[in-house]
């Protein structure tokens, strides 16, 4: 671990708001800093890449990348911090002046992030088979103090699922849910679009943490509100 990572604090919500300011297009969700970049060449994308390889690899802090022929999606955090710390704001400042120099356009990422869940009575008796069926391993989540087990893609492909213990058991309705996670400020939109569509609300108990709405054959979305780190 570098003397800088172990010297970071985690920033709290109000600090990375401010200087977000001077990083436009630059987005706090999901516990990291997030942007996107596209260039006018494929080339041009991977020269990109290779000048933030070497600048991350200066200070010893290193970006999530994905290339999508022109398209660079970059997430930037503090893996042992478990959120954004100022090393991340540092890094991504010079992030940003690499890509003007390689005349890349910054847009704004997708905010989104999609989880399954699972209501049952016993996660420990569910989890080898869907371990075994989605090829995923199994980990708790830092945020989570109950002990409630996930599932993680280490790749990011699939989706993490999640187990949610049941009081008292129910089959009358669906056992099986998705969480979309977007930003707190479009979370209420999200779900009038979702009943625009032809959802139907079943539940808003906990707006605007979250809504809990069906498709018209009763398969349940929340809707969840992405929370400050």
């Amino acid at each position: 671990m570098s003397t800088l990572v172990g010297m970071s604090r985690l920033l709290d919500r109000a600090e990375i708001d401010r200087q977000l300011a001077d990083l436009p297009r630059w987005h706090c969700f999901d516990r990291s800093l997030r942007v996107r970049y596209t260039t006018a060449t494929f080339p041009a994308a991977i020269a990109l890449v290779s000048a933030v390889a070497d600048v991350a690899e200066e200070v010893d802090h290193h970006p999530d990348l994905a290339l999508h022929w022109t398209r660079l999606d970059l997430s930037l955090w503090t893996h042992v911090r478990g959120g954004v710390t100022q090393l991340d704001v540092e890094l991504a400042h010079r992030v940003a002046r690499l890509a003007a120099d390689h005349d890349a356009r910054a847009g704004d990422p997708p905010l989104r992030r999609v989880e399954i869940g699972i209501d049952c009575v016993d996660a420990t008796a569910l989890l080898p088979f869907w371990r075994a069926g989605l090829g995923l391993r199994e980990t708790v989540a830092p945020e989570q103090d109950d002990g409630t087990p996930e599932l993680r893609d280490p790749d990011g492909v699939v989706p993490t699922v999640w187990f949610q213990p049941m009081h008292p058991p129910r089959r009358a309705r669906s056992r099986t849910h998705v969480d979309v996670y977007v930003p707190a400020a479009e979370a209420a939109t999200r779900t009038e679009a979702v009943l625009a569509a032809g959802g139907t609300l079943l539940s808003d108990e906990h707006a605007p943490q979250w809504w809990v709405t069906a498709d018209p054959e009763g398969n349940e979305l929340c809707v969840c509100a992405e929370g400050d780190q």
